[in-house]
């Protein structure tokens, strides 16, 4: 059975894998030279992060198709490192950057998913699309005439050439034709060359120099913890979204320890942090990638470009590749969304937007999710926190049974206790949780506040209905000292 999983996921779309790895090589070359730059280091590192995370992925990580590289999340957060305390220092946090991550998966940290609710997943994805669109903005200053033709050209092929044929990547074919025209019409348009150097040689095995002391760890830790974050979130994220689109399933903790591998290797090969890239795993998938080879050959196509092909590379107008990630931004955003916008319930509404232009706004993946399924939290306890009791009366045994329905934790006990006359003449009361449940130990404070209330107007409280679990809950936490004598318990 592992050897029909490791075939299918190695070997069952070679060509697809292969032509669509081209493509997202191609368009790393750029994106990891600009992320090099936002870090402040060379853009070498940017490039050898790329190689070595894509290629080693493939065989460390859970999710077939997925691309992992380095990241401008994953950049911005060793902006002051890097300034502060140099490169190499850059190069242990990505170590313990990846160890930390392989305790997260042995700890389950894939299991979390879970609690990220659907309308964060939405607004994680929309507002990744905004941004891949805007990072593209900054290619038009100050461009000339045909920085804009170009890039309506590669739209115009991506969009129009599937028509004809799908046997090659329509991006590939858009990157290839407008590079022959700009080399041969000596366009004047930046390029990939206009934007750094390229290395020449593979990158090498070294050890971080830095002094291996209590101060060092000091030092990097708090970055280190911030980059397992981020980059586990984005990664298991975009992980999510890579299975919806390839209707496949992956082990989100094996995918912890996958890259937590990845970048252990990579600190040691001179590079930066990196996790996977919902834009360049779009592109690999949309030209067609869907196994491990697709993530192996791009990192191996990337080194290739760069080492053997390097003065074609370099001519590479931005124009091409700026084309590309606006179809993919275009893609990536769900438009079906904001259709929908209005008929979704309000709190999943206000939850998704504000995920939205929180991470739009911070450039923080972490913050944007953590807030939204903070806030999914509080209006899913606010939802679930209403109580429904109905009292009557009986004069022939001069009591009064309360009924509660729902769910009795931290947010719905003031409702609950409110819901009691402690005032009231009458010799007995009963309480029948037959529907209600009891969750927490601020539950059981509140029948205990309830039951010292009434017991200082001499009124015997009877509590019934309990469940087993309820039960339990209840005698392990009560502080009640004299409950005994006023309650009675049904075990249902």
């Amino acid at each position: 059975m592992n050897l029909i999983k490791y075939k299918k996921e190695w070997f069952h779309n070679i060509k697809g894998d292969l032509l669509s790895s081209i493509v997202v090589a191609i368009a790393l070359i750029p994106e990891a030279i600009g992320f090099s730059i936002v870090a402040g280091v060379d853009p070498m590192v940017g490039l050898y992060a790329s190689f070595c995370i894509a290629t080693i992925i493939a065989f460390t990580g859970s999710t077939p198709g997925m691309i992992s590289a380095a990241t401008g999340a994953m950049a911005l957060l060793v902006v002051s490192l890097v300034k502060d305390y140099g490169v190499e220092y850059l190069f242990l946090a990505t170590l313990f950057t990846g160890i930390i991550q392989i305790i997260a998966g042995f700890f389950k940290f894939g299991n979390l998913m879970k609690f990220i609710p659907r309308p964060v997943m939405i607004g994680f994805v929309n507002a990744l699309a905004i941004l891949i669109f805007d990072s593209q903005i900054s290619h038009f200053k100050g461009a000339s005439l045909n920085m804009y033709l170009m890039v309506g050209a590669g739209l115009l092929i991506i969009y129009l050439f599937p028509k004809f044929s799908k046997k090659i990547p329509a991006p590939l074919v858009a990157i290839i034709a407008i590079t022959i025209f700009s080399i041969y019409t000596h366009a004047s348009v930046r390029t990939v060359g206009s934007m750094g150097s390229l290395p020449t040689t593979l990158p090498k095995f070294s050890i971080p120099k830095v002094p291996f002391n209590l101060k060092t760890l000091k030092v990097i830790l708090p970055y280190s913890v911030s980059l397992c974050i981020v980059g586990l979130l984005e990664s298991l994220l975009t992980s999510s979204l890579v299975n919806d689109l390839t209707d496949t399933t992956t082990n989100k903790n094996i995918e912890c320890i996958g890259q937590g591998l990845s970048n252990i290797v990579t600190g040691f090969l001179g590079g930066m942090a990196g996790c996977a890239m919902l834009g360049q795993s779009l592109i690999n998938i949309n030209s067609g990638g869907r196994g491990r080879l697709s993530s192996l050959s791009a990192g191996v196509f990337l080194m290739f470009l760069i080492l053997v092909l390097k003065s074609f590379v370099l001519q590479i107008p931005i124009a091409a590749l700026v084309s590309v990630m606006i179809v993919v931004s275009i893609g990536t955003f769900d438009w079906h969304s904001l259709k929908n916008l209005y008929k979704m319930p309000k709190s999943d509404a206000f939850v998704m937007i504000v995920t939205v232009v929180t991470v739009v706004f911070t450039h923080n993946l972490a913050i944007g999710v953590f807030i939204g399924v903070i806030l999914s939290g509080l209006f899913f306890a606010s939802k679930i926190s209403k109580l429904h009791i109905i009292s009557f009366y009986s004069e022939k045994e001069d009591k009064k049974v309360y009924t509660v329905t729902g769910q009795i934790f931290f947010a719905s006990t003031i409702d609950f206790i409110e819901a009691f006359d402690f005032k009231e003449k009458i010799s007995e009361i009963d309480i029948d949780f037959t529907h209600a449940r009891l969750w927490d130990d601020s539950a059981v404070g509140a029948i205990d506040k309830i039951l010292m209330k009434f017991n200082q107007n001499n009124i015997k409280v009877n509590i019934i209905g309990l469940n087993k679990n309820c039960s339990t809950l209840f005698d392990k936490l009560s502080t009640y000292t004299t409950r005994n004598t006023l309650t009675q318990t049904n075990n249902n």
